[in-house]
């Protein structure tokens, strides 16, 4: 039986001697034996590295090319087997990719055409004994079209493409921009660019296909509540009042009926119909006083709101199911008001994004 006495931890003096020991017999030992001893030895002497490690290239090799051969023997985890899985062997609604961007040329209700900057996200499902996709195949779909005019139509020979490449049984597409609209003062005679964001979704579900058209319609709310008492104050006590406004914003999402167009100015007009109080591009002190008198003429509350936003959309034969989101941002409070009013089975849901109301802003 061996036995170890308790070993004095040694001072730097010692410990430079062992060092310059150590350094001696691994500048004459065998590399082979230095690496079974302790491959970080040799990281002690100048000029060595690991005797166990591979010496690699550190320069990028601007020249190479890749044949046939070479490309069938890269790895591609994600089209292993489903031993590679990860978690639960569960199915995934939606998985691909978001947010990649590209220039897609739109046509306007009036035959013209207009190039604009579009954000994209694809996704398909993915069964539960499959690993992943090749999210690459969403993008070079869409490449694909990206020279044409967009449409639906286009948006979903898009679809068909990767939804044959990735051989999923489901599969979104949406396409977020900012459309221009050239609109007039109120008065001045003036003209400016007013944006709005617009979403097209399309969605298929086991091979069913829907078609939706998210707007987001932004607006001057003025309390009707308030109007009445700055009015009261103004009657009984001959007191200046003003009824609190604020920017308000709401979201129509409108199912397009199969076979109907409709285009980005119909809804646009269909929103501004239903509440005339849109914020104003270019305005002069007559804008101005115009913009006040048109707020007094239509004061309304949230509820009011989603409600004559859906009486529009009801009365409209090209959509179907839709909702409107709405959040008056005020001014009074430190909160907002908020509402939320849907027909049919499309957006009918039990729960709402945490995020929902507050993604209801204007970036300006």
């Amino acid at each position: 039986m061996n036995v170890h006495g308790k070993i004095d931890t040694p001072d730097a003096n010692e410990a430079k001697t062992a060092l310059e020991t150590l350094r001696a017999w691994a500048a004459l030992a065998d590399p082979v034996e230095v690496a079974r001893l302790d491959p970080a030895i040799a990281r002690l002497l100048p000029g060595h590295a690991v005797a166990n490690y591979p010496d690699l290239s550190r320069q990028f090799d601007p020249d190479f090319k890749v044949d046939e051969a070479y490309k069938a023997s890269l790895p591609d985890l994600q089209n292993g087997p489903a031993s590679l899985i990860v978690g639960a062997k569960t199915r995934i609604e939606h998985v691909g990719i978001s947010n990649f961007r590209l220039p897609v040329r739109f046509r306007t209700r009036d035959n013209g055409d207009l190039t604009l900057e579009a954000s994209i996200t694809g996704t398909v499902s993915l069964e539960a004994e499959k690993k992943g996709i090749n999210m690459s195949r969403v993008m070079r779909s869409f490449y694909s079209h990206a020279e044409e005019s967009f449409s639906f139509e286009v948006m979903e020979a898009a679809l068909d493409d990767y939804l044959d490449d990735l051989e999923s049984f489901d599969a979104r597409l949406m396409m977020r921009f900012s459309f221009p609209v050239k609109r007039p003062s109120l008065r001045s005679g003036l003209e400016g660019w007013q944006y709005y964001d617009i979403a097209l979704e399309l969605i298929d579900m086991g091979g069913a296909r829907t078609k939706v058209i998210h707007l987001d319609y932004v607006y001057s709310s003025t309390c009707p509540c308030s109007l009445e008492l700055s009015e009261h104050a103004r009657a009984t006590r001959g007191q200046l009042a003003t009824p609190h406004s604020q920017r308000s914003v709401a979201r129509i999402s409108a199912v397009v009926e199969p076979g109907e167009c409709l285009w980005f100015e119909d809804l646009i007009e269909l929103a501004r119909a239903a509440v005339p109080t849109e914020t104003q591009v270019m305005v002069k002190r007559e804008d101005e006083q115009a913009f006040a008198e048109l707020n007094a003429a239509n004061p309304i509350f949230v509820e009011d709101a989603v409600r004559v936003f859906a009486q529009r959309l009801l009365a409209e034969p090209r959509i179907g199911d839709f909702r409107v989101l709405a959040s008056h941002q005020e001014s009074l409070h430190s909160h907002d008001a908020v509402a939320v009013l849907t027909e049919g089975q499309t957006f009918g849901s039990a729960s709402l994004d945490p995020q929902l109301f507050a993604s209801l802003v204007h970036r300006g």
